[in-house]
């Protein structure tokens, strides 16, 4: 079931994963029945697609969408070849967004309603025939819709803000400033959604009395990261924060370094995640973008996950942050389908951040390092209303 897409775009400039746009088309292919043919799509610029619809059409202007079903023109004296194609879908990115601003939609949400149009025309659907022929159509689009696009869960991704390098600054004195308690109450008038510390087995940064304290002013939400360690637990059961985090744990490392093998401490994993469910505190799993950790996540009763982004965030060319973004959303998009709250964060910063706002299944991004490096410099307000503008457009592709 090929559904093959070419962009002429970065596909940062439109926000949508190549892969969740296959998965789409796959699941209306397999709606009609006709899931072993194959589908072409290219994303493209209105010079191109303008082009084509003067060579094709007579029409020397740009447009959103063109549909070439492989059946239009075919010999009959070919019809009996075995080839299983549909046809060929072209979408003007340019007109895509003109649209989107015009009617007041989300990019992702007008350049999928362009691919269910497509894909309607190659299924020998036509507005043009006649007013019934385009209520017909326009009523099947908004079931496709319905059925196979997920909104996002908040107009953009929150924000939680991690302020262990507040007390990384304290430690390396031994006093008691800067306090992360009330660098913790600063991000949350500046706008942040929640507040995020990892209390580690060496105490390098958070101290207990940190988090005692966040559980009596945090006025969001508290999530408290922390290694399966039984010391921990029992402070994490005493303190009762929000939620918590389970994350991988070495003392020689300076910062979490990748995704916790749920897979290999399945059981041991599954009794933690059950204590606190018990107690009532939600648990999220920190994770590698891989579809069978996720799977292993939900097995053991996480309700979420976050998906970690460091090599996203580490890449160093192009092609690589590509293929890294790639995994992410594939990963949320798996993670959201099988009903786990997905969030994402490792190594974001006011680079990288934009594209990452822009997948709809992401519902929180955990932003430390790059914030509290700024407010050195900015002031921890602004740094995180910088960020919060920052997601906001992400979501909204306008970055």
């Amino acid at each position: 079931m090929p559904v093959n897409l070419t962009s002429h775009i970065r596909p940062e400039a439109h926000g949508c994963s190549p892969f969740q746009i296959k998965r789409y088309v796959e699941k209306i292919l397999d709606e009609f029945e006709v899931c072993e043919y194959n589908v072409n799509i290219l994303i493209t610029d209105d010079l191109e697609i303008r082009h084509l619809n003067k060579k094709y059409r007579n029409k020397d202007s740009a447009t959103n969408v063109l549909s070439f079903p492989f059946s239009d023109g075919l010999d009959e004296n070919l019809s009996f070849l075995p080839i299983k194609e549909l046809g060929d879908i072209v979408i003007s990115l340019e007109t895509a967004k003109k649209e989107a601003i015009r009617y007041r939609e989300h990019l992702s949400f007008r350049i999928y309603w362009l691919v269910t149009h497509g894909v309607l025309h190659l299924l020998d659907y036509d507005h043009e025939r006649s007013d019934e022929e385009a209520r017909k159509m326009l009523a099947k689009e908004q079931e496709l819709l319905s059925k196979f696009y997920k909104y996002r869960r908040q107009t953009m991704p929150q924000l939680a803000i991690n302020v262990d390098h507040v007390s990384t600054i304290r430690q390396a004195r031994g006093g008691s400033e800067p306090d992360p308690v009330l660098a913790a109450s600063l991000c949350e008038i500046a706008g942040a959604s929640g507040i995020v510390v990892h209390l580690r087995e060496d105490r390098r940064h958070i101290q207990d009395s940190d988090v005692y304290l966040l559980r009596k002013t945090v006025k969001t939400k508290l999530n408290l990261e922390m290694g399966a360690n039984p010391e921990i637990i029992k402070i994490a059961l005493d303190v009762v924060p929000d939620m918590i985090t389970l994350v991988p744990e070495k003392r020689q490392e300076l910062t979490t370094e990748g995704g916790l093998d749920v897979i290999s401490q399945k059981k041991k994993l599954a009794t933690v995640v059950k204590k606190f469910n018990k107690a009532g505190i939600p648990v999220s799993i920190f994770i590698d973008p891989d579809l069978e950790q996720i799977k292993a996540s939900a097995d053991i009763g996480a309700k979420f996950v976050e998906i970690h982004t460091g090599r996203y965030s580490d890449a160093l060319t192009e092609d690589q942050q590509d293929d890294e973004f790639e995994l992410i959303a594939a990963a949320a998009d798996e993670a959201y389908q099988q009903g786990l709250v997905v969030n994402g964060g490792h190594g974001l910063n006011y680079h990288n951040t934009g594209r990452i706002a822009s997948l709809d299944a992401i519902d929180e991004l955990s932003i430390g390092h790059s914030i509290i490096s700024r407010a050195v410099f900015s002031g921890i307000e602004r740094a995180v209303k910088d960020m919060l503008k920052i997601i906001n457009n992400g979501s909204m592709q306008l970055y």
